[in-house]
């Protein structure tokens, strides 16, 4: 009957929210008949048959007005559990009574025990004649000995069948109430999301504190030996020429060393996109090449770290690229937003013939970006011109000033 009347009340709210009033009360109805079916999925887990529990998870925050409330409602109908939620409570009026049989077949059970005990006596006196129990007639003391044995027989049978009954009403719960197979994958994907994202903020992280340690530790030291160097080879005279050449390739191997530290530095996490960002470090990279490059970077935004570093590798890798094998007289790099994702372009005009299965460049880069679920496009005939396309789905925060 709990059932019947939430089905008619909510369905009655909905029809209402549909041709434009009842989004107040919608809300109201709904949490009970989540509770109601929540109830139920606890009920079938004591049963043996687990049912997780469904729904999308609620916004955070929902204006307190009328903008809210229909925010709200609209969150509740979008969420197909929620129809489901409705069709197991019109099906649950007929199925429930699965579940409600046990319960009838014990206060059956008791009712016998308690005519055999005695209260066929006064039922005899009022009526004239005994209560018939599973066709037996209770009107003395014989009958109600084989009354007595019948609920005994009974309350057997209710011990062996009534688990099945329940676990029958638990598996129809667990058919409507549970989590289908599109709504265990669309969580499941979301679970590899944030777990994704997690790992990949944390390695950034850990990348960002090696490049501190080595900025900060090996190379300000390399730095001050090369220095103590300079000074003994100063101090010492003319008459020491071999000491003088060791302390000459000490420190020429510590320029080298520290030289080589820097590149290091640069290749896991270059400083100036940690402190200008990705607009000016796409700059700075187009500087630095010896080739004609033109950047043109229109992001309103702020990016995820590791998804700017992503990008500066590979726009890095595409120029080297073209350095090496394109031989161009100008590149253009252009990188946008659109509003759900992050676009960058190079485009040359040489030789072209740029091919992914030729070498491991562009396959680096597709498998770097494929992290992120990006993507690489291609368009490199032989002659040129060379377009290499990147996607990376991804949203901005808050805007980020940069250098023009």
């Amino acid at each position: 009957m709990l059932s019947v009347c939430l089905f008619l009340v909510t369905a009655y709210f909905v029809i209402l929210f549909v041709i434009g009033i009842g989004a107040v009360m919608l809300p109201i109805t709904t949490k009970w008949v989540r509770w109601l079916c929540n109830a139920n999925r606890r009920a079938a887990g004591r049963s043996g048959v687990p049912v997780p529990v469904p729904y999308r998870p609620e916004p955070k925050e929902f204006e307190r007005d009328i903008v809210g409330w229909i925010r709200r409602c609209k969150w509740i109908l979008t969420d197909p559990a929620s129809w489901r939620d409705l069709l197991w409570l019109l099906l649950n009026s007929v199925v429930g009574m699965i579940g409600f049989l046990p319960a009838a077949v014990l206060y059956y059970v008791l009712e016998g025990l308690a005519l055999a005990g005695g209260l066929w006596q006064p039922i005899l006196r009022a009526r004239g004649s005994g209560r018939e129990y599973f066709f037996v007639p209770i009107q003395s003391q014989p009958t109600a000995a084989l009354g007595a044995l019948a609920a005994a027989a009974l309350f057997l049978a209710w011990v062996w069948y009534s688990p099945v009954f329940l676990t029958a009403h638990a598996h129809f719960t667990r058919l409507l109430l549970g989590p289908t197979k599109g709504s265990e994958l669309t969580e499941r994907v979301q679970h590899l999301a944030e777990t994704r994202t997690g790992a990949l903020d944390a390695a950034a992280a850990e990348l960002r504190r090696i490049e501190r340690d080595l900025h900060d530790g090996a190379q300000a030291r390399l730095v001050s030996l090369g220095m103590t160097l300079g000074a003994l080879e100063r101090h010492l005279g003319s008459e020491s020429p071999e000491a003088r050449r060791l302390l000459k390739d000490a420190r020429t191997s510590s320029v080298s060393a520290l030289r080589e530290l820097r590149d290091l530095v640069r290749g896991i996490h270059p400083p100036v996109l940690a402190e200008r960002g990705l607009a000016d470090a796409l700059r700075a990279l187009g500087l630095a090449s010896p080739l004609r490059v033109e950047v043109a970077v229109e992001i309103p935004g702020e990016l995820p770290p590791p998804l700017e570093s992503a990008l500066y590798f590979a726009v890095s890798e595409l120029l080297t690229n073209a350095l090496k094998y394109a031989d161009p007289d100008r590149v253009d790099v252009t990188a946008w937003h659109d509003g759900a994702a992050l676009h960058a372009r190079v485009a040359d005009d040489g030789r072209g013939g740029a091919d992914p299965a030729g070498g491991t460049g562009l396959h680096g880069i597709r498998r770097r970006l494929a992290t992120f679920d990006g993507t690489l496009d291609i368009s490199s005939p032989p002659g040129g011109p060379t377009a290499i396309t990147m996607e990376i789905p991804c949203v901005l925060s808050s805007p980020k000033t940069s250098s023009s």
